[in-house]
């Protein structure tokens, strides 16, 4: 079942006659569970066409590493061996996205697109919309519940949209039913890149120019789908008391598959609503009240990745203390190598920088300390969003932006004044040590550092 809402008319433009539907897989690399996919299909079928699905790499993707290539390629292997046993021609070329779709999309009768939430992805389906000579449709399958739909407006807090997300929840939480194309694709040709070799791909796009360490997390649904059952087997009944603890490993690290759309979060929800745990009210927060929020955040609020985005009392107190003494001040290198007096945070920074996930409340001290260590909150708001784009697997998407954005005052409420931070909430080494036990988090992350040679 595809709900009415999930589907959008992004142009005027009539049915051609033409020999397949295209889907444009963008934000959504996935062969399961993926609402854009099925629509495609859906729609082929009922033309009596072939699908056919095309992926656009660019290397002028803004902040992209050979690392955050690496990933994604594992998961598009995946796609294309799925998609074949399918009989769906699967594309990926090295263009600009908003241009390959064009040349793709010659022959198609109409396109489907599914929906990032980043100001460029909202361009690239602008460009396309205008410039294509057919229907263009997108589809949302990276949220539980569509973003306009969830709320019409930005919302302040988890407080404030927590409601709207339960009043449509059970609405949404339905499985989707997987179809079968009438018509084979694999016959047309097209130029694509050959991703079977990833280390060649990524000379190829000119993105392999940097060192690729080893590394504990690789793409791909099925990769992802065995560790969320690992964490319902083995985590999930203890994850509402053990979430906050970096020593232990509690988490489902769904977090790097969901960015790349190399999992749904519809079925990540299913499946844990399927086991009676005693954290799944816990997880099923973070999974879609915390993470559609983000999402709520980068598609009405155009300012997202600026200080700008942030709450006008949040900007406005930190800039009031702007002047206020600290204790240490360091610049970007000092941050990015772990130079620091706080060996917690160093830790937290080799954790990010070895594995490119860091625990999430790490992640919160972590862009609190950063603004407690630079002179301008401004250069301090701009400077996390650097480190953590370019290390984290999750960065550069709406919960990382969302997640450096709360260490400033985002989606939180005004505290007691302090210095520095004024009325922005304050974390520090005490609240962590009160939390969980920081010498054995410290080891952890140094057994990380020693296993991976780094």
């Amino acid at each position: 079942m595809i709900q009415n809402e999930r589907i959008k008319s992004l142009n005027d433009k009539p049915i051609k006659e033409g020999d397949y539907v295209l889907y444009w897989m963008q934000a959504s690399q996935r062969s399961e569970f993926n609402h854009a996919l099925e629509y495609s299909i859906f729609r082929a079928n009922e033309l009596k066409k072939p699908v056919v699905v095309f992926l656009g790499i660019t290397n002028q993707y803004p902040e992209a590493t050979a690392r955050h290539c690496r990933f994604m390629l594992e998961g598009l292997q995946e796609v294309l061996e799925s998609l074949c046993k399918r009989g769906i021609r699967f594309v990926v070329q090295s263009v600009s996205p908003e241009i390959g779709v064009i040349n793709a999309a010659r022959r198609a009768c109409l396109v489907v697109v599914d929906a990032g939430y980043l100001k460029i992805h909202r361009a690239w389906r602008g460009y396309a919309a205008t410039h294509l000579s057919c229907p263009l449709f997108r589809v949302e399958t990276d949220v539980v519940i569509p973003v306009e739909t969830a709320s019409p407006k930005e919302e302040y807090s988890a407080a404030t949209f927590r409601p709207k997300i339960h009043e449509k929840l059970y609405y949404f939480l339905v499985p989707l039913r997987k179809l079968h194309p009438n018509f084979s694709s694999l016959h047309f040709a097209f130029d694509s890149l050959d991703i079977s070799d990833i280390t060649k791909c990524l000379s190829e796009l000119k993105i392999g120019m940097e060192k690729l360490p080893p590394f504990p997390f690789h793409g791909g649904y099925s990769r992802a789908d065995k560790l969320l059952d690992m964490f319902l087997s083995k985590k999930i009944a203890h994850y509402d008391t053990l979430r906050n603890d970096p020593s232990n490993d509690a988490l489902s690290n769904m977090s790097p598959y969901l960015h790349f759309g190399q999992i749904s979060p519809l079925h990540i929800a299913l499946k844990v609503m399927n086991r009676d745990n005693s954290g799944n009210q816990a997880y099923l927060e973070e999974l879609i009240v915390r993470r559609e929020l983000a999402i709520n955040f980068t598609h009405y609020n155009s300012h997202y990745d600026t200080w700008e985005g942030l709450h006008e009392w949040s900007r406005k107190t930190l800039q009031e203390h702007k002047k206020d003494s600290r204790s240490h001040v360091y610049n970007m290198e000092q941050m990015e190598q772990g130079l620091t007096e706080d060996i917690c945070w160093n830790a937290a920074q080799k954790e990010m920088t070895i594995s490119g996930k860091m625990h999430g409340y790490m992640r919160m001290y972590w862009g609190k300390k950063i603004l407690e260590w630079t002179k301008d909150p401004e250069e301090a708001y701009q400077n996390a969003l650097i480190l953590n784009n370019k290390y984290e697997l999750d960065g550069r998407d709406p919960n990382g932006y969302a997640g450096v954005a709360w260490c400033f005052g985002k989606h939180d409420r005004p505290w007691f004044e302090r210095p520095i931070f004024g009325k922005v909430r304050y974390m520090n080494i005490g609240g962590l040590k009160r939390k969980f036990n920081v010498a054995a988090y410290i080891k952890k992350i140094n057994d990380l550092s020693v296993e991976y040679g780094l």
